[in-house]
């Protein structure tokens, strides 16, 4: 698939979800760019059709970008409960285990996740594994990141700090943290390991996401359409 083809199948996939989002809801608004496609449909709808909606944003670039598309935003707090999420993903398996966090979100993600109804995930075909296998981020509070190091290495992974792009030094997550991105190569158990990732004292979160496949919708944007991928 060459970068148009892939492009092109965002924007389906993104797209799509935009269409399935219904008036007077609240949406959590992932970080990515096939999620930003659907932004720029749902900036449509509002502006041509009167939709009328409010968003929660995962990341301050999601929040950026959403103003931009005439998004109204809202928060956690003021929706604890929210009708739908839209968000992309690293990588998806049979069972409709994720994982995510390239865009160094995976926290907020998470929390979205957790608060949708029901979550869309918006993928291009590259994205669709039979096992999960890319490297896991887990976001990690500064001051325990040796330790937190040391036991993900004892659980197989083999974890590097990611380091910024224009900016010396590791990547700040909107949270305050760092992430170690870890590589357990083929990931035999995604549920056990996300469990015993959690029991880390100063990891608090990670991208593998295990426990959410009966709400989530994945949308597998194509050349001409979308594949839509279910457990129900």
């Amino acid at each position: 698939m060459n970068a148009a083809e892939q492009a092109a199948s965002k924007q389906n996939a993104g797209y799509l979800a935009a269409g399935m989002v219904e008036d007077g809801m609240v949406v959590g608004l992932g970080t990515g760019s096939t999620v930003f496609f659907a932004m720029e449909r749902l900036g449509e709808r509002i502006a041509t059709d009167g939709l009328s909606i409010a968003g929660v944003p995962t990341s301050y670039q999601a929040a950026i970008r959403a103003r931009q598309y005439g998004i109204p935003l809202t928060s956690l707090d003021e929706h604890p409960e929210l009708d739908i999420a839209i968000d992309g993903a690293d990588q998806v398996d049979p069972a409709l285990r994720l994982i995510k966090g390239r865009g160094a979100a995976l926290l907020r993600e998470k929390c979205v996740c957790d608060a949708a109804k029901k979550v869309l995930i918006v993928v291009d075909p590259t994205k669709m594994v039979d096992t999960l296998d890319a490297p896991v981020p887990v976001e990690v509070l500064p001051f325990a990141s040796a330790g937190v190091f040391r036991r993900l290495t004892l659980l197989g992974a083999v974890p590097v700090v990611r380091e910024g792009v224009k900016k010396d030094g590791p990547v700040v997550t909107d949270n305050g943290n760092f992430i170690l991105d870890c590589d357990f190569k083929a990931i035999a158990d995604p549920g056990r390991l996300e469990a015993e990732i959690a029991s880390i004292p100063g990891a608090l979160e990670c991208g593998l996401f295990c426990t959410y496949g009966e709400k989530i919708t994945v949308i597998v944007g194509e050349g001409k359409g979308c594949r839509v991928v279910s457990l129900q």
